[in-house]
């Protein structure tokens, strides 16, 4: 299952995702997490220490080495020509989430909690320096779109996925990537706000979408999300004494999470397992190829030389029934 936080910035959206990863590893579900925030702050919630959150590899540093990976044998693409957006077809590579291959070994790296499973961790890459003034941040999870548009996964099997605060996740087709969203609001005004421009957005593009309220401190606090998102409001995160725990780098044992708290972590697992039953593999791929034509007609085709349309396989659809099918050599 493919998952995103979103949220404005400072509503908790990393924080609650670290949250849901470790709940995820408790239960032993194999799980990859993908920091796509310009603020990597992802694997210090994950437990890293300093040092070793910012050694870790930048995905968008290994762009040439994800671009072949994924290409494969796919005789419609050239590795010059493949763009952020560049579909997969016969031939190409796909990638599984329980799985050892060059783009893991060069970009994750495992992280092991406290209780269960190790997660894999990738991220995008700080912005740096060199980068001021000449780049554009979404050219930084260029390689995390890649990435997600090759996945193949199955039940049981999660990426979760820390996205850019505010609605930035909307200038790519990246938020269309997802069986469920769950947007972090806090209970103010400007917490909703976030909501009501990725709910029209998602409208049009039948992405899921649920709020999880943050910070909810009593029953006028949880009226409130409930005015203003109505129905989409899944499930509520009060105080933690264990989260303060974890911000100031001594975490208890995860299993001593507060009892409510845990109970939201479960509604939330449940309602990404159940997006399952409703996947659309054709919708899936055709929304992948509408963002792929759009971006070749306003940037890809004058940056490459190249009609990216012809990358395009019209018989080819990402399909869980893949993950049986051999990977080219």
């Amino acid at each position: 299952m493919k998952i995103a936080f979103v949220g404005k910035g400072g509503s908790g959206k990393t924080t609650l995702s670290s949250l849901f990863i470790r709940h995820l590893a408790a239960a032993h579900a194999p799980v990859v997490a993908v920091d796509a925030d310009i603020n990597q702050h992802l694997g210090a919630a994950l437990g890293l220490d300093e040092a070793d959150a910012a050694a870790l590899p930048a995905m968008g540093a290994q762009l040439p080495l994800i671009k072949a990976y994924l290409r494969g044998t796919n005789p419609r693409i050239a590795v010059d020509t493949m763009i952020k957006t560049t579909p997969p077809g016969e031939g190409s590579r796909l990638v599984r989430i329980d799985e050892v291959n060059p783009v893991y070994e060069a970009c994750a790296r495992p992280v092991l909690l406290d209780e269960g499973a190790p997660v894999r961790l990738m991220a995008t890459g700080p912005f740096t320096e060199s980068d001021l003034g000449v780049a554009c941040y979404h050219s930084k999870v260029g390689a995390v779109e890649l990435y997600l548009n090759h996945l193949v996964d199955g039940a049981g099997e999660y990426v979760v996925v820390d996205m850019t605060a505010g609605s930035d996740s909307f200038a790519s087709g990246m938020f269309t990537r997802f069986d469920i969203t769950f947007l972090i609001a806090e209970p103010t005004r400007k917490g909703v706000s976030v909501y009501r421009q990725y709910k029209e957005y998602a409208r049009d593009f039948g992405v899921c979408l649920k709020v999880v309220g943050n910070k909810v401190q009593g029953s006028d606090d949880l009226d409130f999300l409930r005015e203003e998102v109505g129905d989409d409001l899944l499930a509520t995160v009060g105080h933690s004494d264990w989260v303060r725990a974890m911000e100031k780098g001594r975490p208890p044992r995860f299993g001593l999470l507060e009892e409510a708290n845990r109970q939201a972590l479960d509604t939330l697992r449940a309602a990404a397992d159940a997006t399952y039953e409703q996947r659309d593999w054709q919708r899936y791929t055709c929304q992948m190829v509408h963002f792929h034509l759009k971006n070749a007609q306003s940037w890809g085709n004058a940056k490459t030389g190249t009609d990216l349309a012809a990358q395009v396989d019209p018989s080819f659809v990402l399909d869980e029934r893949l993950l049986a099918t051999p990977q080219p050599a």
